[in-house]
């Protein structure tokens, strides 16, 4: 099976953004992209139509950039859409948030957007799909040749932990404590072509792998692999799915920039002929779990021999290490923005705050995180 890579020239990006359309009066979800999207089209006209789409069920709107050559630029494209959308969803009484979960809507009183994909994939997938009542954001980096997908791809895996605990937003699940950071990580990757991506050593073995699944009937095409981190062909990029929904434009910005950046030296390494390390399966599958339970206050293992440290120490010392290409890349105050995140609190760390202030009243989590879209930044 071959399968074209479109090779990107640069270190580009793209941003992906899954928002809630919150009824004002109830807190719950509400069920009006259709409408909202129909009128977002008519207004901005067929060329930036496509920046924003439906998602699997009519309560979400997935924001989408065009192809940006910078963190800054992609945050401005996202505001543009934004602002629009949010003028059409507060006149039908609609607040617009983001977060891995919602904090007290079920799932099954969800309706499933009017689309044959996601009626299949329902079908296919039965309660799996009907429960994927989940947000994230998805951040695409340009790669320059088929052939460094994989040795990408491989190597961020190290880097899971990092943007799951730093994205961490689901706490809560139909309304209760679930006890992890990240609920929605642990509902995704129970569809069977989801989760951590299979280490393939490079892309003829992404060929044949794909076959056997399309020959087999398990996906009818490459869009249903959705990995953690996943080659994009037709994009020419790899594809960050990792983290959770984000509720701030300044979180999105953080985690946009540190996958750029650590795209950037990948790229520039495997130019110099460096070999770049893949680290063991086992070892990513405990610290996504570690990332997944605990968040930021994770320890999570930095070598086979079970030595561990935590995540906060980790990051910190990632964003040192790659401020020169985030300077070169115009995104090191984006980058910088970290420190002063993980300062604040991830947003599962935030969410509790408010709810044991506010007795356990769910609804005034909700109220913050739709207050947090608006203003766009916590520090």
């Amino acid at each position: 099976m071959h399968i074209p890579f479109s090779a990107s020239p640069r270190t580009s990006l793209g941003i992906e953004w899954e928002l809630e359309l919150v009824d004002l009066q109830t807190r719950q979800l509400r069920g009006a992209a259709t409408e909202i999207l129909e009128e977002f089209a008519a207004k901005v006209g067929d060329q930036d139509a496509a920046k924003a789409k439906h998602e699997l069920f009519e309560s979400t709107i997935e924001v989408i950039t065009g192809v940006c050559d910078s963190v800054p630029q992609a945050l401005a494209d996202l505001t543009g859409t934004i602002d629009v959308l949010r003028g059409l969803a507060e006149r039908r009484g609609i607040g617009l948030m983001c977060s891995g979960t919602h904090p007290i809507s079920e799932y099954n009183a969800q309706a499933v957007s009017v689309n044959d994909r996601y009626y299949r994939l329902v079908d296919n997938m039965q309660w799996l799909a009907r429960r994927l009542l989940i947000f994230g954001v998805h951040v695409h980096v340009g790669v320059r040749s088929k052939d460094k997908a994989f040795p990408i791809v491989n190597a961020l895996m190290s880097f899971i932990p990092h943007f799951l605990a730093l994205s961490a937003s689901s706490p809560y699940w139909l309304g209760r404590d679930t006890g992890l950071a990240s609920s929605r990580s642990k509902i995704f990757e129970s569809l069977p072509t989801a989760g951590l991506p299979y280490q393939l050593t490079d892309w003829p073995q992404f060929e044949r792998f794909m076959e056997t699944l399309v020959t087999s009937g398990t996906i009818e095409s490459i869009r249903e692999v959705w990995w953690d981190i996943r080659p994009h062909p037709n994009f020419g990029t790899v594809e960050l799915r990792i983290c959770d929904g984000l509720p701030t434009l300044q979180e999105v910005g953080a985690v946009a920039a540190l996958a750029q950046c650590l795209v950037d030296q990948m790229n520039t390494q495997l130019d110099r002929g460096y070999t770049l390390p893949v680290p063991r399966r086992w070892v990513v599958q405990e610290n996504k779990w570690r990332a997944a339970r605990y968040g930021l206050d994770a320890e999570i293992l930095v070598d086979e021999r079970g030595n561990t440290r935590p995540v906060r120490a980790e990051l910190a010392d990632l964003v040192d290490d790659l401020l020169p290409v985030a300077h070169r890349l115009g995104c090191a105050a984006e980058l910088s923005d970290i420190p002063a995140i993980m300062n604040a609190g991830a947003s599962y760390e935030r969410q509790r705050s408010v709810a044991r202030r506010a007795g356990g009243d769910l609804s005034h989590v909700v109220d913050t995180l739709l207050e947090e879209m608006n203003t766009g930044r916590l520090v």
